[in-house]
């Protein structure tokens, strides 16, 4: 469920007309009649027209559109009046593209970052939420550098924020089940095709969906305190496994990893766990144990607990769903 007070706020989504934005969208508008005003914030009018045409802001007299750039800073100090919380969703996510194309992703994911960071302290912006992924986590590829680097400027923006009562914080997953270019579509539209294309025998990939995802932000805007990276817990499964379970008939090949992409998924890595707290469903991440007011937060308001070992959190876990949970899922989404 969709937990959140949004009564009175305005709330702005960057990239807000992606599989993430729409989805949270659509839940604040049908959760959460008393909102203030919710903003669409994306640089592709086609989107923006394609959305509108679903989520009219003639119907949704709260609702409104609006086009820009999160690399161009006074149009985002225009998009943030009266915001009270952004989710931070706009990004360039391609990894071969980010290769070919890098400084096009270092202008979008690092400097739009700072854009923004520097935008909400100028206006009257409480809350930020930016959404991250697993390959910000020990990256080997342009993107994941990227991603990582806008994490970094958006933990340490606190230090900037002296008596500003404004709170940055990040959550962190992989691909979402079912989103645009990710496992689930790319092999389903293989129907015709004489063989499944896998890259590696053993590759994992952790398992969220867009309900989860939209819920963990949700979790965050309630709960957080500033300076930290929310990470769900999830079940994984093998990309083979699923396959198979698509194409119970079809011939799998395996054609190699393409360049950037790792055998599992990883969303701690083993220095991070050093600083991780278990809460229960989420770990917290944080900058590092020598801040005593987040760490008295999280270790007694939510009962938490440091991990005990070094660990890296990653698909190659335990919690592995079985055939018929995979099943499930692909179900759900047909």
């Amino acid at each position: 469920m969709f937990k959140q007070n949004f009564k009175n706020k305005s709330i702005l989504v960057t990239g807000g007309t992606g599989s993430f934005g729409k989805k949270f969208v659509s839940e604040v508008l049908k959760y959460h009649s008393q909102i203030k005003k919710i903003v669409v914030f994306s640089r592709d009018e086609l989107k923006q027209f394609e959305m509108s045409k679903i989520y009219s802001p003639e119907k949704f007299k709260k609702l409104r559109y609006f086009l820009g750039d999160v690399r161009d800073k006074n149009r985002l100090q225009r998009a943030l009046k009266d915001i009270q919380i952004v989710i931070h969703a706009a990004a360039l996510k391609q990894v071969p593209i980010a290769e070919y194309n890098p400084f096009e992703f270092i202008q979008t994911n690092v400097l739009g970052a700072q854009n923004l960071i520097e935008a909400c302290l100028d206006s009257k912006v409480e809350n930020l939420i930016a959404l991250s992924t697993d390959k910000a986590v020990s990256p080997i590829n342009l993107y994941g550098a990227t991603k990582l680097c806008a994490d970094k400027l958006f933990i340490s923006a606190k230090n900037m924020s002296g008596n500003k009562k404004i709170k940055f914080s990040v959550v962190r997953y992989g691909n979402v089940t079912a989103s645009r270019g990710s496992i689930i579509p790319f092999l389903k539209s293989l129907k015709n095709s004489d063989y499944l294309p896998i890259t590696h025998k053993d590759m994992t990939r952790f398992n969220i969906s867009l309900d989860d995802a939209v819920n963990l932000v949700s979790y965050a805007i309630n709960n957080n305190i500033g300076g930290e990276i929310f990470v769900p817990k999830l079940p994984s499964f093998k990309i083979v496994d699923l396959a198979k379970t698509i194409y119970p008939n079809k011939r799998i090949k395996f054609i190699g990893i393409r360049d950037g992409e790792k055998i599992h998924e990883e969303l701690i890595n083993a220095d991070e766990s050093l600083n991780t707290i278990d809460i229960g469903d989420y770990y917290v991440v944080l900058q590092n144990k020598k801040d005593k007011k987040i760490c008295d937060y999280y270790l007694k308001k939510f009962k938490g607990s440091f991990l005990k070992e070094q660990i890296s959190y990653n698909s190659n876990n335990t919690n592995k769903l079985s055939t018929q949970e995979i099943k499930s899922i692909i179900q759900k989404i047909t």
